[in-house]
């Protein structure tokens, strides 16, 4: 039966049979159609999975911010007639904190079948390896870049970790990096843990928790790496 599958991509430069499971290989060489983030990183991606893919005979359809709404709607019609597809994510799990999300709603209302497949997503990876609660955790994407606007919605997201006993998990563009752990020191209670979860899956992987007064004076460059940031009482 043709199905909307959610292809999990790696989040770096790692082998793909160290993070994705042989399965998701045997359902994506069929494949011919993908809705994809960005039609590059799918095609290096696809390469990676198998050197023979051939792109050439594939279709790929731009799901990003930019795609109009009209565009999206039709994306199914090969689903639609028979055809499996797959929704490609530019890093980690489509469809989460992702723009894939907004056509696998439009194929749950058609009624077609969607399938997620297995693979990393850094949300979770990292919270499972922050020792914080798992339970009850928000993913908050990008945080304002306006240092008011930033330093207020810290304290905000602070407190929901006190008093809903949250997890708050966000993440920066990676030259902002060590500017964004200046601001959470500066901003955020001492007693306050930071759990700071870079190169997840790759090389050079670092996942470690501190409070935010041992975290002073011993941040690591975190320049260039791509890095998701979780705080937690």
């Amino acid at each position: 039966m043709a199905a909307l599958y959610l292809i999990p991509v790696l989040l770096g430069d790692t082998p793909v049979e160290n993070v994705l499971p042989a399965y998701n290989k045997e359902v994506i060489l069929p494949i011919r159609h993908f809705i994809v983030e960005d039609v590059r990183s799918a095609r290096r991606f696809l390469k990676k999975v198998d050197k023979d893919f051939d792109i050439d005979a594939s279709t790929f359809y731009p799901l990003n911010k930019h795609t109009p709404a009209e565009d999206i709607a039709g994306y199914l019609k090969p689903l639609e007639t028979g055809e499996s597809m797959g929704v490609i994510s530019e890093a980690g799990c489509p469809a989460v904190a992702d723009p894939g999300a907004d056509v696998v709603a439009i194929a749950q209302r058609k009624g077609l079948q969607v399938v997620p497949l297995v693979g990393p997503s850094s949300i979770i990876l990292s919270v499972m390896g922050s020792g914080f609660n798992g339970q009850s955790f928000a993913f908050n994407g990008y945080l304002p870049i306006e240092a008011p606007d930033r330093a207020k919605k810290l304290k905000a997201l602070e407190q929901r970790v006190y008093n809903e006993h949250q997890t708050q998990l966000f993440i920066e563009t990676p030259y902002r990096n060590n500017k964004l752990v200046e601001d959470i020191l500066a901003n955020c209670r001492p007693q306050t843990k930071l759990c700071i979860a870079a190169n997840i899956t790759c090389e050079g992987e670092y996942i470690k928790t501190k409070s935010l007064k041992e975290w002073k004076g011993h941040v690591p460059d975190l320049s260039k790496q791509p890095c998701i940031f979780l705080l937690y009482k």
